[in-house]
């Protein structure tokens, strides 16, 4: 090993453990389960999985494959491409994957970000045979200092009965200190998570194992991939236009300071771009407690207008993170990463008083969002986080545009046709229309405050005639069953919603 990478591998007993790729993955057998890091693109092992995936062209092998999210840098592709993915959980957004899912080619197990490690740490869930976790440096202790992200990294190495770990060499130094890596308590003697403020720090700065756990060390120099944030439109400035107005009422009349509550924000482009209206906005010393760090995050910081950030990993268009990485030293002190059980809990994000906003694909009249499966059957994208937050926040907040394709489909329906999170759990929507919150009214005045204000003008006369037909037909939430999927059927049958 070249001597300047040493400083790396700071436990001595450790610089022998460094192998190839190819040896590395060797050690992973047919039929196992393989926990790795990663979260929305950012800090996945990098060198390890693609040996994986070169070897089982050359002979059969199949795993069961856990990571925090998304992985970056075509993995998923490329392993399902070469038939290792027999089992994925608990998120994914590759199409080649998606394909693979809706096929019925690959079982995939969409979960709440916060539950899995729960999961296994409980034995609900089969064990962790290898872990396998990026990393900028080991320790002298044998610990793990993770990279631009830590999803459930912790617990998988933890867990795993053996780790393989990748020390990334592009992966700046500077990222050590950075995480907070604290592991709840197991019960019966359950401890409360002592996270009181989006800046708490109650653990360790590295992932803490035995250092005889970790079987090889592989050395990479391969960058995270680039986020494909786009840049703001006129339908997400008005939305974000509409929730800073909603916003700016509700510190009028007393129920959060100017300063709002903590803000959680989904990935993607729509949410971004809402964070990002945050920098016009009167709002001032906003903090965020989240997942996914984004180009809004820093925007945020660099316009004086957010002090501080807590998420799980750190995802980046290639122009920020080149500006990020660049001076990294002024946002470090900003900024903490941890376990996403942690970013995710329940516990904590009551606590905190969340203000969560996530995105819609679609909702209904009465306020259930779908936010996976597109027609009720193909999975798009998994949950991710938006559950653990929307049930639990002081702020559901789900945002979408009222239409999609062109116009030929509205994102407002008479029945989602599929349901991720309940009317129960859904406080405001938000489109480029206006807004609905939703609090205190039943599910009748949910559904005329919904056509009102939120659905593109084209498509409210055929809302509002399916509602009052249905209400004619009686009952608490009133539907008509022969109809209440006839819009999809119709996208199915002619490729828009609009009437024949």
């Amino acid at each position: 090993m070249v001597e300047e990478y040493l400083h790396r591998i700071r436990h001595k007993g450790l610089r022998d453990r460094v192998v190839s790729a190819d040896q590395a993955a060797s050690l992973i057998k047919d039929g196992m389960v393989l926990g790795m890091s990663g979260f929305t693109r950012s800090g996945e092992a990098k060198a390890v999985p693609l040996a994986l995936a070169e070897r089982a062209r050359r002979e059969p092998l199949k795993v069961t494959l856990m990571t925090g999210a998304s992985l970056g840098n075509d993995l998923d592709k490329i392993l399902n491409d070469a038939h290792v993915t027999s089992r994925r959980m608990p998120f994914m957004s590759d199409p080649s994957l998606r394909r693979s899912i809706n096929a019925g080619e690959v079982m995939y197990i969409d979960q709440h970000l916060s539950e899995t490690v729960e999961q296994l740490r409980t034995g609900q869930l089969p064990g962790v045979d290898i872990a396998i976790v990026e990393a900028a440096a080991i320790t002298e202790t044998g610990g793990i200092v993770p990279t631009t992200s830590v999803g459930n990294s912790a617990s998988f190495a933890i867990l795993a009965d053996k780790v393989i770990v990748e020390i990334n060499l592009n992966q700046s130094e500077q990222l050590e200190g950075l995480h907070d890596i604290y592991i709840p308590t197991y019960w019966p003697v359950r401890t409360p998570i002592p996270v009181v403020t989006p800046e708490s720090r109650a653990g360790f700065p590295y992932i803490p194992i035995p250092p005889e756990k970790i079987a090889a060390i592989v050395l990479s120099n391969k960058l995270d991939s680039s986020s494909t944030v786009t840049e703001p439109d006129d339908g997400t400035r008005a939305i974000a236009g509409n929730l800073t107005e909603f916003l700016k009422n509700e510190v009028a009349r007393g129920r959060m300071p100017a300063s709002l509550h903590p803000l959680q924000a989904g990935i993607g482009s729509i949410a971004n771009a809402v964070m990002h209206g945050f920098i016009d906005s009167p709002f001032h010393d906003l903090t965020m407690y989240s997942e996914v760090l984004q180009d809004s995050t820093f925007d945020l910081m660099d316009a004086g207008k957010m002090v501080f950030a807590s998420g799980s990993s750190i995802t980046l268009s290639e122009p920020k993170y080149a500006e990020v990485m660049g001076r990294f030293q002024d946002y470090k002190r900003k900024l903490v990463l941890r376990p996403q059980e942690i970013s995710n809990h329940p516990e904590v994000v009551r606590r905190l008083g969340i203000i969560a906003i996530n995105t819609a694909l679609e909702f209904d009249i009465y306020g259930n969002v779908n936010s996976t499966h597109v027609m009720g059957t193909n999975m798009m994208n998994g949950i991710g986080g938006s559950g653990d937050f929307a049930r639990n926040a002081y702020l559901s907040v789900f945002v979408t545009k009222s239409i999609a394709k062109d116009g030929r489909i509205s994102s407002v329906v008479p029945m989602v046709s599929h349901v991720d999170h309940t009317e129960h759990d859904v406080d405001i929507l938000v489109t480029e229309q206006g807004l609905a919150d939703l609090r205190g009214l039943a599910p009748r005045e949910r559904a005329q405050l919904i056509i009102r204000n939120c659905v593109a003008p084209e498509w409210r006369d055929g809302l509002q005639d399916y509602f009052d037909r249905a209400v004619a037909r009686g009952g608490h939430t009133p539907h008509l069953l022969e109809e209440a999927l006839s819009w999809h059927d119709r996208l199915r049958r002619t490729g828009t919603m609009k009437p024949e």
